[in-house]
């Protein structure tokens, strides 16, 4: 069994490899052949220490890790793992295009160990508003040279038979990096299966009442919590959990099938509705502990999976009660949801989350039926 199922991935993969100059691919880059989603480089961001070392290596001759690309129907290179590196790179030589238009501001370098006369080092003088002309220090045509001749391996994907390898791949060669964190790679897996449903769960995700309810600060929201919250929410309610995948993979392949098969409208309105409702019922209270007549606590994912899933699963015959009494019901029902003999299973010491979706999910569902 296991060796046939080996046998059956490996087909879906396809690979080949060079080793290219990053002149070369700094040539393919102007020349559209290898391809950086413009909404990619708004979810990644390294900071210029992480540039200037990747730069002082290419200096050292120090090698660097080989990027992946995954070669599309028109023969074009579509960058899935490797981004930074490659968009420090050209960002550092002025040639990195701006998601929106033009072309970024080329970066300054800053001083590094090995190499500390890189403070203020820039590729060639140009006209940049944190930096007069006069205390930019240029590289010398020898030490371009050196950076254009610097070898690095591409490692080519060649058009897997199905869309979901490629977004497992994408997931499993970006899980190590720096920066990314599991719903950033979420957030770039919609973006290379559905544009529009991204955009839409990002917008509802961003709503003030969403944002309320779910209790995210603004530090949480530099790393996606908001947007985890919002996918863990919609796949939830609208994707069975069987009880055999590890919590992470399945929201990892449920917010896939959302994004391939999911109506963007339909996704945002479920957000919004449910979240708008909650908002009036007890605005930032609305998924904390209620107890001794008062919410109190943080919101937790027992909150989001018991409470708000719930609420959206009845979402339409909560909403044909009536404005008023589809607040009183909910209000009701969520001040109770706490003191029911179940939930006290929802937080034992150790519960696995495997367990406790099945327990959470279910119970709300039942619990906030009208």
């Amino acid at each position: 069994m296991l060796t046939e199922e080996i046998l059956n991935a490996q087909r879906q993969v396809r690979t080949d490899a060079y080793q290219m100059s990053i002149g070369e691919i700094v040539g393919m880059y102007d020349n559209k052949e290898i391809i950086i989603d413009p909404e990619f480089q708004r979810l990644f961001r390294w900071d210029i220490g992480q540039k200037s070392k990747l730069i002082e290596s290419l200096l050292l001759g120090i090698p660097l890790p080989s990027i992946f690309v995954f070669e599309r129907d028109d023969g074009a290179w579509e960058l899935i793992d490797g981004l930074q590196r490659i968009s420090s790179i050209l960002e550092f030589m002025g040639r990195l295009r701006h998601p929106d238009d033009g072309l970024l501001a080329p970066s300054v370098l800053e001083a590094t160990k090995y190499l500390p006369s890189l403070h203020n080092v820039v590729w060639e003088t140009s006209d940049l508003a944190d930096l007069p002309a006069v205390d930019q220090q240029p590289l010398d045509k020898t030490q371009q040279l050196a950076i254009r001749r610097a070898r690095l391996g591409v490692e080519i994907l060649k058009r897997p038979s199905d869309d979901q390898t490629k977004y497992d791949l994408f997931q499993r060669l970006n899980a190590g990096g720096t920066q990314a964190n599991a719903q950033e790679l979420r957030n770039c897996i919609m973006l290379m299966i559905n544009r529009d449903y991204f955009r839409s769960v990002k917008a509802s995700a961003e709503q003030d009442a969403f944002r309320s309810v779910v209790s995210v600060s603004d530090e949480q929201a530099e790393k996606q919590r908001h947007m985890e919250l919002a996918v863990r929410f919609l796949v939830h309610t609208q994707v069975p959990y069987d009880g055999r995948l590890d919590v992470e993979e399945y929201i990892d392949e449920g917010i896939v099938t959302l994004a391939q098969n999911g109506d963007p409208a339909d996704a945002a309105l479920l957000i919004n509705q449910t979240f708008q409702l909650l908002y009036e019922v007890a605005g930032n209270s609305a998924l904390r502990r209620f107890q001794n007549g008062a919410h109190g606590g943080k919101v937790g994912l027992v909150g989001l999976e018991g409470i708000a899933v719930g609420v959206a699963k009845n979402l339409h015959a909560i909403l044909a009660l009536g404005p008023v009494a589809s607040r009183d019901f909910v209000r009701e029902r969520i001040e109770n949801f706490w003191i029911q003999p179940a939930t006290a299973t929802f937080t034992s010491l150790g519960l696995r989350g495997t367990v406790r979706i099945q327990r959470t999910v279910p119970f709300g569902e039942a619990w906030f039926r009208p």
